[in-house]
C-alpha cells in the first residue's frame, strides 16, 4: 500500500475514533465476565473452606465447592503484615495431579521488595464456631468462616466488622482448562475477534466496608470523589466502574467509564469508624459495582451484622486474587498502609514543582526562542518547555527534524543558561521502518510484543505501522532504558526529561482503540492478563533509562498518560485529553484527589483544556486553579489558538501572572510536601475530609481541596461568577491567603469574588513558607531567603514544617538534608531540627536565611522580639502580607530577623 494511500486511511481512522462515540467502547452486557457475574444471586457461591492450617507463617486453605466435592481446590494463602495489612491469595492448585494448560498470571514488579520483610509469622490459629481466626494487629483479628467460605476483619474490642468478602456468597473463579473440540471460546466485538485460547477465566466477588458512608477511589475516571452507586433500588440503572486503561480522545464528564489508567485500590470512610482499604492487585480488565443500599433485600441472606455498610462487587477477566485488606483507622493510616505495598511517590526534582508550558507541537527553534524571551518579557516564571510528537523525524522517538531543530543541543543550553529545562515525548509505538535504527533493532532482537500467531504485533498510531516494544520483559526494559543515554539519544542533554504518551496502550486500528487482548507478552502472557500495567512497565522503563543516564545521581522527570498501581514510584501523571470548558474544570478536581488517594500524588489537569479553545475568564481560573495542582502544566491541541499567558490583553495577562506567582511563592512548602509523601504516602492535594475526618459536611466536597494540611483552595467554576459558597471546616479560625481576611471554621461562607483570584485559605495553627522573591525560573531561587507566615490559632499557636535539599540529586537518600519544624507557642517561635540523626554522613549546607515572619491573629500590644542565641533585640513592625503586591494588607511582621534556615534559634516576641 502507498503512503499516501496509507495517510488518507489514517485520518478516516481518525476522525471515527478520536471523539467519544459510546459504541466504540465495550458496556458491560457487550462483555461476557461482566455479564456473567452481574447475572449471579447472593448466595450462588457454596465454596467451603477446608484443610485449614498454618504453614511457613501462613494461614493456608482449601477452598471447595460443597456441591462438587471431588473438584479440583482453590488454593487460599492468607498472610498477615506489620501495621495491620492483610494479604489474601487464591489461586489454582497448581501441585495437583490435574492438567494445567498454564500458570495464571500473577503482576511483577508492583509490590515492592521490602514488603515481603513485613511479613508477622502465625504460630497458631484459633478455633472459633466454624471458624478460625488469627492475629492481624493489635485490637484486630482475621476470621475465616468455614462454611459458607468468608473472610473478614474483626475490631475485637467492639466486635465489628471492617471490611469482608463473599459475605454475599458471590465469589466465583473459572479454573483454566483444555480446550475440547466443541469448545467454542472465540468473542467478538465490532471487527475484531479474539481467540481466547484458555477460555473464561474470570474471577468476581463482592466486598463489603463496614460504617462507611461513603467509597472513593479507583481512578482514572472523570467522576465525583465519592463513588456513586451503580446498582440498587432508586439506583438509576449504570454501567460499573471500568478499569481498563484506553486512550479515550475528548472523554465526558460525570461518567463511570474507565480513562487511561486503573488503579484497583478503593477506601471508605464514615464517622463511626474511620478509613479501610481493599487493594486487589490484578492487571486485567476489572468492573466494580458500587451497590446501594436495599440490593440485596431478596436475596434471604441475612448477614450477622447490624452495621452500616457499603456493599461493592469486584469483577475482572483474569489473574488471580491478590488482595490487600487495610484496617486504617485513620485516613493518613491507609494511605501509609497502601505506600507499604506499592511504594510512596518518588521525591520529584524542584523544577518539576513549578509551572510547564506545553503545546502540541512548539513548531520548531525559532518557536521556542520567542515563547521563552516572551516569559521574560512580561515577567512570568516558568521551568520547562515542552515538544510533542512534531519535534521528530517523521514520528521516529529519539531523533530530531533536523529542518526544524537543527541545533537542539544549543537550543537545550540556552534555556539551561536561565535554569530552565526541556521536555520531549516517547512513545510505545515504534515505527516499522527497516531504516530506523530502533525498529531494526527491536525486530533483531525479538523485542516487540507479538500477536496471537506469535508474528510481531503490528498496529496503527501516530507513525502509522508501528510495534510495541515488551516491557513486561526486564530485559527489554534495560534495552528501552539504554536509548536515553547522550551517545544514543543524539541531541539530548543534562536538561532534558521525557514524557510518555498513549501508552495504555494506544493502537488506532485497534479493538477499543487498544492492543487485542489475545496478543503474546514476554513468559507466554495474553495481553488481557497483563493490559493495565503495559503502561507501567513502559513508565517504569523511561524512568530507570534517566536514572541510568545520570549515573545514578539525578533524580529523573517523567510524565505518563498511563497508569497503574505503583506508577507512583515512577513520575507524574497527567488526566490526559479535557476539553477546554467548565464541566472539565470541575471534574479536574475530583480527578486529582482520587490519583492522591490511591497513591499517585504527583498529578494535574492540562490548564486550559487540551481540545477547543477557552474563553478567556475559563482560561483565567483554570491557571487560578491549575496552580495549586501538584503537577501545573498548561498543553493544548494542534488545532487549537495560540494561548500562552500573553495573547488575551493585559488584564488578563496579569491575571495569569499572579496565579503563578503564587504557586513560585508556594514552592518551598510544596516541595516539603512532596518530601512528606514520598515518606508516607500522604498525597500534595487532600480531600477535605483527610484533614477533618470527623465533619460529616466534609465527606462528599470534592469543589473544595486541601493542599497540605495547611491551605484550603475553593475553585470557581461558572462564569461570570460574583459569589461562592466555601464551607470552612473545623473549630479553628481560617485567614484568606491573599488578604488576612480572618474567617471563621465550621461554617459555609458566602463569599464575594472577583477576577482577581479564587478563594484560597491558610489553616489556624499553621505556618507557611515562602519565597517571595520572583526569578526567570525555580533554579534561580535556589538561594533566596525565605517568608515565614504563621497563622495563630485561639491558643495564640501555630507550626509547620520545611524540608530542603540540593533540588535535584538522591543524595537526600544519604541524609543530604535539611528538615525543620517551626513551633510558635507561649509568645515565642522556635526552629527544631527533626532530620533523623542516623541519616548518614552526607549533610545538606545552606546559608539561607530567613528575611520576613509575618503573624496573623497576632494580639496586639508587643512591640519588639528577641532573637537567641544571638541575643538581638529588633523591633515588631507593620509589613505587607505579600511584598510584590500593590495595596496588600499590613500585618505584624519581623523584617530582616536573618536567621540561618537550618539552624536551631528562637525569637521571643517581647
Amino acid at each position: 500500500m502507498n503512503q499516501t494511500l496509507r495517510f488518507t486511511l489514517l485520518l478516516l481512522l481518525f476522525t471515527s475514533v478520536f471523539s467519544w462515540k459510546k459504541d466504540e467502547f465495550r458496556n458491560c452486557n457487550q462483555t461476557p465476565f461482566c455479564k456473567r457475574a452481574r447475572s449471579r444471586s447472593p448466595g450462588s457461591s457454596d465454596l467451603i473452606a477446608t484443610q485449614i492450617t498454618v504453614t511457613d507463617g501462613d494461614l493456608t486453605a482449601n477452598l471447595i465447592p460443597k456441591s462438587q466435592p471431588d473438584s479440583k481446590p482453590l488454593i487460599l494463602t492468607l498472610s498477615v503484615h506489620h501495621d495491620g495489612i492483610l494479604r489474601l491469595k487464591i489461586d489454582e492448585d497448581h501441585h495437583s495431579s490435574h492438567n494445567h494448560p498454564k500458570k495464571r498470571f500473577q503482576v511483577p514488579d508492583v509490590v515492592v521488595e521490602t514488603f515481603a520483610a513485613t511479613k508477622l509469622w502465625l504460630q497458631r490459629l484459633t478455633s472459633e464456631d466454624a471458624a478460625s481466626s488469627v492475629y492481624l494487629s493489635d485490637g484486630y483479628s482475621a476470621v475465616i468462616r468455614h462454611d459458607p467460605f468468608e473472610l473478614f476483619i474483626r475490631d475485637d474490642n467492639s466486635g465489628d466488622r471492617v471490611i469482608s468478602l463473599n459475605s454475599h456468597g458471590l465469589f466465583d473463579f473459572e479454573q483454566l482448562r483444555e480446550k475440547n473440540e466443541d469448545d467454542n471460546w472465540a468473542e467478538s466485538f465490532r471487527t475484531h475477534t479474539d481467540k481466547r485460547p484458555y477460555g473464561p477465566q474470570s474471577i468476581s466477588f463482592d466486598v463489603s466496608f463496614y460504617d462507611a458512608d461513603f467509597v472513593y477511589g479507583i481512578p482514572e475516571r472523570a467522576t465525583s470523589l465519592a463513588l456513586k452507586p451503580t446498582r440498587g433500588p432508586n439506583v438509576e440503572e449504570s454501567e460499573p466502574y471500568r478499569l481498563f486503561n484506553l486512550d479515550v480522545f475528548e472523554y465526558i464528564h460525570d461518567s463511570p467509564f474507565g480513562l487511561y489508567g486503573s488503579i484497583p485500590f478503593m477506601l471508605s470512610h464514615g464517622k463511626v469508624r474511620g478509613t479501610s482499604g481493599f487493594f486487589w492487585l490484578n492487571a486485567a480488565e476489572m468492573q466494580i459495582d458500587v451497590l446501594g443500599s436495599g440490593w440485596d433485600a431478596e436475596s434471604g441472606i441475612s448477614l450477622p451484622s447490624s452495621q452500616n455498610r457499603i456493599d461493592t462487587m469486584w469483577m475482572s477477566e483474569a489473574g488471580v486474587v491478590d488482595a490487600f485488606f487495610f484496617v486504617g483507622p485513620r485516613p493518613k493510616d491507609v494511605l501509609r498502609q497502601y505506600a507499604a505495598v506499592t511504594g510512596a511517590s518518588a521525591l520529584p526534582q524542584m523544577f518539576a514543582v513549578a509551572y510547564h508550558q506545553c503545546r502540541w507541537n512548539y513548531r520548531d527553534e525559532e518557536d521556542v526562542e520567542n515563547v521563552d524571551a516572551k516569559f521574560d518579557e512580561f515577567d512570568i516564571p516558568y521551568d520547562v518547555l515542552w515538544l510533542d510528537i512534531e519535534h521528530t523525524d517523521g514520528k521516529r522517538y529519539f531523533t530530531w527534524d533536523r529542518t526544524l531543530f537543527p541545533n537542539p543541543e544549543e537550543m537545550q543550553r540556552k534555556l539551561a543558561g536561565k535554569g530552565r529545562h526541556m521536555v520531549t515525548i516517547a512513545d510505545p509505538h515504534i515505527k516499522r521502518d527497516e531504516n530506523y535504527y530502533l525498529h531494526k533493532e527491536a525486530s533483531e532482537k525479538g523485542y516487540y510484543v507479538k500477536d496471537s500467531s506469535g508474528n510481531d504485533f503490528d498496529g496503527w498510531c501516530w507513525p502509522g505501522s508501528s510495534s510495541y516494544p515488551d516491557t513486561l520483559n526486564p530485559e527489554i526494559r534495560s534495552w528501552w532504558a539504554d536509548k536515553f543515554s547522550y551517545q544514543s539519544y543524539v541531541g539530548s542533554t543534562p536538561s532534558l526529561y521525557i514524557w510518555n504518551d498513549m501508552n495504555e496502550p494506544s493502537v488506532f486500528n485497534g479493538p477499543e482503540v487498544t492492543m487485542p487482548r489475545d496478543a503474546i507478552h514476554y513468559g507466554g502472557v495474553e495481553h488481557r492478563e497483563l493490559h493495565n500495567a503495559y503502561g507501567y512497565y513502559f513508565h517504569m522503563a523511561t524512568a530507570e533509562g534517566l536514572v541510568k543516564r545520570g549515573e545514578g545521581k539525578d533524580r529523573p522527570f517523567v510524565l505518563s498518560r498511563a497508569l497503574f498501581a505503583g506508577s507512583q514510584r515512577y513520575g507524574a501523571i497527567w488526566t490526559g485529553d479535557n476539553s477546554a470548558d467548565w464541566d472539565h474544570l470541575r471534574v479536574s478536581v475530583p480527578m486529582v484527589l482520587t490519583l492522591g488517594l490511591t497513591g499517585i500524588s504527583f498529578s494535574g489537569a492540562d490548564v486550559g483544556g487540551f481540545f477547543g479553545n477557552p474563553e478567556p475568564e475559563l482560561l483565567v481560573r483554570w491557571y487560578q486553579l491549575g496552580a495549586y495542582y501538584p503537577f501545573f502544566r498548561a498543553h493544548a491541541h494542534h488545532d487549537t489558538k495560540r494561548r500562552e499567558p500573553w495573547l488575551f490583553g493585559e488584564r488578563k495577562t496579569e491575571l495569569i501572572r499572579d496565579a503563578i506567582h503564587v504557586r513560585y511563592a508556594l514552592l518551598p512548602y510544596y516541595y516539603t510536601l512532596f518530601r512528606e509523601a514520598n515518606t508516607t504516602g500522604v498525597p500534595v492535594a487532600r480531600p477535605l475530609w483527610m484533614e477533618f475526618s470527623s465533619d460529616e459536611a466534609t465527606f462528599s466536597n470534592d469543589e473544595a481541596f486541601m493542599v497540605g494540611n495547611s491551605i484550603l483552595v475553593q475553585g470557581i467554576y461558572t462564569e461570570r461568577a460574583k459569589h461562592a459558597s466555601v464551607y470552612l471546616p473545623g473549630k479553628q479560625p481560617w485567614y484568606d491567603l491573599r488578604t488576612g481576611t480572618v474567617y471563621k471554621g465550621g461554617v459555609t461562607h458566602k463569599l464575594e469574588v472577583t477576577e482577581e483570584s479564587i478563594p484560597a485559605f491558610q489553616r489556624a495553627g499553621t505556618i507557611l513558607t515562602r519565597k517571595d522573591r520572583f526569578r526567570r525560573s525555580s533554579t534561580q531561587m535556589a538561594n533566596d531567603p525565605f517568608t515565614l507566615v504563621i497563622a495563630l490559632n485561639s491558643s495564640q499557636a501555630a507550626e509547620g514544617e520545611l524540608y530542603i535539599d540540593d533540588g535535584s540529586s538522591f543524595g537526600f537518600l544519604e541524609g543530604a538534608f535539611i528538615h525543620r519544624r517551626f513551633v510558635f507557642a507561649n509568645g515565642k517561635l522556635t526552629s527544631v531540627d527533626v532530620a533523623p540523626t542516623s541519616g548518614g554522613n552526607v549533610r545538606h549546607k545552606s546559608d539561607v536565611v530567613i528575611e520576613r515572619i509575618i503573624l496573623l491573629g497576632q494580639a496586639p500590644g508587643s512591640k519588639h522580639a528577641l532573637i537567641e542565641p544571638s541575643n538581638q533585640k529588633i523591633d515588631l513592625e507593620l509589613g505587607p502580607l505579600w511584598v510584590q503586591r500593590a495595596r496588600s494588607p499590613l500585618f505584624t511582621t519581623i523584617r530582616k530577623p536573618n536567621v540561618r534556615v537550618a539552624e536551631d534559634w528562637t525569637i521571643k516576641i517581647l
